[in-house]
């Protein structure tokens, strides 16, 4: 996603700078973008970095492993405002990505969404897919977009499965990838008696999130854990959800026979 976004970007003239984190990024991929390379705990380091590449709006884009206080390399400038990065600690993805956004905000950074700069990857509303939802698959997407909506104050996760109307698991620590893998598992173990085919997995942004952080993400690789997992498809929020290499995904989804829908949000 943080290279769809700089592609995004440059086909439309604006120069993007990576700055990449050491041991979260590709350097094959980081390569082809001009970038710099950071740490997780140098702010110090990155704020005169992103001053030096006359960079004023930030974005946060990606995945990254939440590390341990004890694993992060601070600099001085960390240890400055070190009461504020344990309070952004103390709490989901979001909390913790929008407390590091506020940090640099009050450097004069202004902190934008990828929704805002690169509109043409987010999801657009309705059915992408040859295979629409059927049967018991929209009672099921209500019922995940419930789910969602009560866990969402708990900044727990983004992402619920719902088989034939009973909610067989939601998104913990592990993402999405690892929630699919666990219903997959649960049905080679008989946990789950629903024939394959049945259920969706919906994901939606946590109610009050900031949404220019952390939006929820599909693509080539959610439709084949779906697959794997037996579903009918996909139900995510247009316009609040990102869509990680479009075409691959359709083309996997009709391949699989699953569909991927976008729904009013």
């Amino acid at each position: 996603m943080p290279f769809a976004v700089a592609e995004s970007l440059t086909r439309r003239g604006i120069a993007p700078v990576l700055f990449a984190l050491r041991g979260a990024c590709d350097p094959a991929r980081v390569e082809r973008f001009r970038h710099r390379w950071i740490s997780v705990g140098q702010l110090g380091r990155a704020t005169r970095l992103f001053r030096e590449e006359g960079c004023r709006d930030l974005i946060f884009i990606g995945t990254l492993m939440r590390p341990a206080l004890s694993e992060i390399r601070l600099d001085f400038k960390t240890l400055r405002v070190l009461g504020n990065v344990i309070r952004a600690f103390r709490g989901g993805d979001d909390h913790l990505l929008s407390g590091v956004g506020r940090i640099l905000e009050q450097d004069g950074f202004r902190m934008v969404g990828i929704k805002d700069v690169a509109p043409d990857l987010l999801m657009p509303e309705g059915c992408i897919t040859r295979a629409t939802p059927a049967g018991s698959a929209s009672a099921d997407i209500a019922r995940g977009r419930e789910v969602l909506a009560a866990l969402g104050p708990f900044d727990i996760g983004q992402a619920a499965v719902v088989i034939d109307g009973h909610v067989v698991a939601v998104e913990d620590i592990e993402g999405t990838d690892g929630l699919l893998a666990r219903v997959a598992r649960l049905r080679a173990d008989g946990r789950i008696r629903a024939l394959s085919g049945h259920g969706v997995l919906v994901k939606a942004p946590k109610s009050g999130q900031d949404l220019r952080y952390d939006l929820p993400t599909v693509g080539p690789r959610t439709v084949e854990g779906a697959a794997r997992a037996g579903l009918a498809g996909i139900a995510v929020i247009a316009g609040n959800t990102l869509a990680a290499e479009p075409q691959a995904m359709i083309e996997a989804a009709d391949a699989k026979r699953l569909f991927v829908v976008g729904l009013q949000s």
